[in-house]
């Protein structure tokens, strides 16, 4: 499942959330920007999303024993590039024009 996870792949991060004693699930729903170290020990994947009227990343480990499932809820058939970090300056309409996905 986390070789799926490619750039410009939108998903949906269930993580495990420690607040006080008390322990529940919540999601991180964005567009995968970033995959680094390949499939090693310290390989990580960044997500970025809208929280509110404000754009979030997130980086998460791929091995993290906190994620409890990733849904892949679209990918792009190409992207021309492997990181896009460009997406940080652009508009939820244009980053729908350049990556090519329904949200």
């Amino acid at each position: 499942m986390m070789d799926q996870i490619k750039t410009g792949t939108k998903v949906k991060v269930y993580e495990n959330i420690k607040e006080g004693g008390k322990e529940r699930v919540g999601f991180f729903e964005g567009i995968v920007i970033a995959r680094k170290h390949g499939s090693e020990k310290g390989a990580t994947f960044t997500v970025r999303g809208k929280l509110g009227e404000h754009g979030l990343e997130k980086t998460y480990p791929v091995h993290s024993p906190l994620i409890n499932k990733v849904d892949i809820l679209s990918a792009p058939k190409k992207v021309r590039r492997s990181k896009l970090y460009y997406i940080r300056d652009l508009s939820v309409k244009r980053i729908k024009e350049k990556i090519g996905q329904s949200s």
